[in-house]
């Protein structure tokens, strides 16, 4: 049988049981060793806030529609962040170039379920990386959401950047701004976080209940501002704040997934009269200008390698490993107290 994570309604979380289902041709049957929890976009979906449960996408408009929900409860098997060992593959597929075997342990996306049964055009190269640890391959989506968020702020050496929402994505971005060359304010409203981000790279943290941050910001750039700001925590004031730290024509790359309406950002004030560039960054696609060069599949395979390298810590950001069966309380933990997690993996 199949165990596959779901929820049922807001707020409300089950392991439900499946039959197996039969290998279609071209595709692979992966069995789940660990599954990562996003704190964002999945909580969306726990909490009954994502847009999905009340609009439709007109994928071929790309615009959302009134009327009728695009998702409904049951929302079952999300998750983004799968490590697996390859049970079967599909027998036409023999001796494809790139794709893991049988009895390998491979990386990728098919949810939180025991097994996932994946096209094999998505397993090409996603064998996990000779001595990378299996936990940390459940960072390669997370880690191109951030690295995406990087290169849509085209950083120059010198330049500073400041981050805000020092979750496990903003603590990624920490890292990569510092190794991209930037001097880096780390920006959260829990000051374990802010510890945590000046041990991944931050110059400098400020304290988002407490410090003036963008007055702090300015102060530390002679009056200037932030160059670049990442906002990353889907917070509107966080965003407004953001704003509010750039230089003029400075620029800012939003990169949180924000729910409702926008209380807290006012437009009107220092974005429009610094003529701030305000960016979305998402990780349906990569910064257009670098289409040609970057792919998605590129943002994750080059952060894994760059764990792989060590140049980039991942398995001190798991804060919890849950057994699936208790899957409901890694949501509660999330919902409820965010501040004492950091990553949390399922464990089949």
């Amino acid at each position: 049988m199949e165990r596959v994570v779901q929820f049922t309604g807001p707020r409300q979380v089950e392991v439900a049981e499946h039959p197996a289902a039969p290998l279609p041709a071209g595709h692979l049957r992966v069995r789940t060793r660990y599954s990562g929890v996003s704190a964002g976009t999945e909580l969306t979906a726990y909490r009954g806030t994502n847009p999905y449960l009340t609009r439709s996408w007109d994928a071929e408009a790309r615009i959302f529609r009134e009327g009728a929900a695009g998702m409904e409860y049951p929302v079952a098997g999300w998750g983004y962040s799968e490590v697996g060992e390859v049970t079967e593959v599909s027998p036409e597929l023999a001796g494809t170039p790139g794709l893991p075997t049988v009895g390998e342990l491979a990386w990728g996306i098919w949810g939180h379920r025991s097994e996932g049964v994946v096209p094999a055009e998505r397993m090409i190269g996603h064998a996990l990386p000779a001595g990378l640890a299996p936990l940390a391959g459940t960072f390669a989506r997370v880690g191109a959401i951030a690295y995406n968020a990087v290169l849509a702020c085209d950083i120059h050496l010198g330049e500073d950047v400041a981050v805000f929402g020092q979750g496990v994505i903003g603590l990624l971005a920490t890292r990569l701004a510092q190794l991209n060359g930037a001097r880096v304010t780390a920006v959260d409203a829990l000051d374990g976080r802010l510890a945590t981000a000046r041990t991944y790279g931050a110059a400098a943290t400020l304290n988002a209940r407490t410090d003036a941050v963008a007055e702090q910001v300015r102060a530390a750039t002679e009056g200037r501002g932030a160059d670049i700001a990442i906002e990353i925590s889907g917070v509107y004031p966080a965003l407004h704040e953001a704003l509010r730290s750039v230089t003029v024509g400075g620029r800012v790359v939003a990169s949180g997934f924000y729910q409702g309406d926008g209380a807290g950002l006012r437009l009107g004030d220092e974005f429009h009269h610094n003529r701030v560039q305000l960016i979305c960054s998402q990780i349906g696609g990569v910064p257009p200008q670098l289409s040609g060069r970057w792919s998605v599949e590129r943002l994750q395979r080059t952060f894994l390698a760059l764990v792989a390298e060590g140049r980039v810590d991942v398995e001190s950001l798991v804060t919890h490993t849950i057994p699936v069966a208790d899957a409901a309380d890694a949501y509660t933990l999330l919902d409820e107290r965010p501040a004492d997690a950091l990553q949390v993996v399922l464990e089949f």
